[in-house]
């Protein structure tokens, strides 16, 4: 037989598949690393949903919120979250500032924090 017509040798097969383990490694690496950041993404946007609808409530309701904490636990997406205010006076006696931090239930750190200012009606 001629070289030419022998085909490859068992090296240079094990290299191309070595070569072909560590690309798909990488491949599968890499498509964790973004399912990981989804499910985060998702969590840190919920969370803040969260707080805005609970700034939203304070807004709403008839009287001024008064200095202090408060916490409470909400629903969104099926899923339970729990968050907690903090409502600290300003310089102008007309404006609170408003701090709210929210998390999932069953976790520690805010996954989100909001924080604003309320006007005297």
């Amino acid at each position: 037989m001629r070289r030419s017509e022998r085909g490859f040798t068992l090296i240079e097969i094990l290299v191309a598949v070595a070569v072909l383990a560590v690309a798909m490694g990488a491949a599968i690496t890499g498509m964790a690393r973004y399912a990981d950041n989804a499910a985060y993404l998702r969590e840190k946007t919920l969370a803040l949903w969260v707080a805005h609808n609970r700034l939203t409530e304070l807004d709403l309701e008839a009287h001024w919120p008064g200095t202090g904490d408060s916490d409470g636990d909400a629903e969104l997406a099926g899923l339970r979250w729990k968050w907690h205010i903090k409502v600290t006076e300003t310089a102008d006696p007309n404006v609170r500032r408003v701090d709210i931090g929210v998390h999932a239930e069953g976790r520690t750190g805010d996954a989100a924090a909001l924080s604003s200012f309320v006007g005297n009606p």
